[in-house]
């Protein structure tokens, strides 16, 4: 499986209706010659070998417009919107245009699949689709180009985008050491403890009776008896039982003193001092360690995915409606996740029902990975956005690998190739942008 990133598809739903509903030029305008245009338009920017319409400037300001309601926002005035819309469209025009003449080819078979699937999550025939599409105005051919130009634009950018980044050995070298020290600091530590609890407020009196009573329990530790029989004897807590256990926790999650009591003991040694807390007394016991000294040592998760690409036809609100759909069916029995990604998901796992393999971390984009790691076994995911699309996440299996020195060092490459995607792209498209040539022209709406 080829690497997932997870951003905001910049082009699929914006091309809704490029080619479909085309401008006409305005008297005396001049226009390309492969631009098929319709009555009553007219052209708003002519972007090197393609033009935008008028009419999708309206459309692109009210999508801005609704979506801005949506979140709350304040609404902007209408003209500031609508340069956003114009600019959004010549920028989706820039990378098509690019795309086109730049990108690898897209054969028929392949573009005959995305259809399919795009007719599959509508709930249409190919028949069906056909007619939808005419009864919507809108020409069979035309819609096929216009899905030719999102999966052309996808590839090159990701082509182009990658070899602009670059990572030194310096950088990697920083990072791995800084995951050395978060490994460090969120250590994993496993504690047993004895606890001899003194009332708030308890005399001294009191306090030294309790106290008589801690020391005692450690001197006989310290004289060889097990740490576990006498916290079933002595220890006044809710882990008595256990031996006084309170099992594998992030250092985070534990008392400080705790942390900082048994910090430089061995797995199996006992703290040398009774250790006073707000509670009472404690003895301690440190049973297990996992730090820094394992850092080499990763948490491999097998996940599958279902993945929908947001269209002209299916936009990103849509889309997340239909995973949500396929998640209540797969919650309620009425189906399997397996079947669900076979029949709708629009990527190379398809075949395998979803499945992508043991990923290491960093091996997907931090939105996927973040949304992935926070489930639990068998659990299933929200709709997930990325720049492929919208994805449902289920988690199969999770297991801790060792890995070797250079496969680190891999991981960290694809860490640091994350980080820096959005600065060069955002780069990519400037360029393209300078280069290309751009017309805006007067029209009235």
């Amino acid at each position: 499986m080829t690497e997932l990133s997870i951003r905001n598809l910049t082009l699929a739903c914006a091309l809704s209706v490029a080619g479909i509903a085309a401008a006409e030029a305005q008297v005396g305008a001049s226009v390309p010659s492969n631009v098929q245009l319709r009555p009553g338009d007219y052209i708003a920017a002519v972007v090197n070998s393609d033009v935008v319409a008028a009419s999708e400037v309206l459309q692109r300001t009210e999508r801005l417009r609704d979506d801005a309601k949506r979140r709350g926002e304040a609404m902007p005035v209408t003209e500031t919107l609508r340069k956003q819309a114009l600019e959004a469209l010549i920028e989706d025009r820039v990378l098509v245009t690019y795309a086109r003449e730049n990108g690898p080819k897209v054969d028929e078979p392949e573009l005959d699949r995305v259809v399919a699937n795009v007719a599959a999550q509508n709930k249409l025939t190919l028949e069906q689709l056909r007619e939808r599409l005419k009864t919507e105005g809108i020409d069979y051919r035309t819609f096929r180009e216009n899905l030719r130009d999102q999966m052309l634009t996808e590839r090159v950018r990701e082509r182009e985008v990658q070899g602009r980044i670059r990572i030194t050995d310096g950088e990697i070298d920083k990072y791995l050491d800084e995951r050395q020290a978060a490994f460090a600091k969120n250590a994993q530590l496993n504690i047993a403890q004895i606890l001899v609890t003194v009332p708030e407020g308890a005399s001294a009196s009191v306090e030294a009776e309790r106290r008589a009573r801690a020391e005692g329990a450690l001197a006989r530790i310290k004289a060889g008896e097990d740490f576990g029989a006498v916290a079933k004897e002595i220890s006044e807590d809710s882990n008595k039982l256990r031996g006084g256990e309170i099992g594998l926790r992030a250092s985070d999650r534990l008392p400080d003193l705790f942390v900082a009591a048994v910090n430089g003991l061995k797995a199996g040694e006992v703290a040398p001092q009774l250790l006073r807390s707000g509670a009472g007394f404690h003895l301690l016991k440190l049973i297990d360690r996992l730090d820094g000294s394992v850092a080499n040592q990763v948490t491999q998760t097998r996940a599958r995915h279902v993945l929908l690409r947001p269209s002209a036809q299916l936009n990103a609100e849509l889309a997340a409606r239909r995973l949500n759909e396929f998640k209540r069916n797969i919650e309620a029995g009425k189906t399997s996740f397996e079947q669900v990604a076979k029949e709708n998901s629009e990527d190379g796992s398809a075949a395998d029902g979803g499945e992508l393999g043991w990923a290491s971390p960093g091996g997907f984009v931090p939105e996927f990975e973040d949304a992935m790691n926070a489930l639990p076994l068998g659990g299933i995911s929200a709709p997930v956005l990325s720049r492929y699309g919208l994805h449902l996440i289920q988690v199969l299996e999770r297991r801790t690998v060792a890995v070797e020195a250079k496969q680190l060092r891999e991981q960290a490459r694809g860490a640091l190739r994350e980080r820096k995607y959005d600065d060069a792209y955002g780069e990519w498209v400037k360029d393209l942008r300078a280069k290309a040539f751009v017309e805006v022209r007067e029209w009235l709406d």
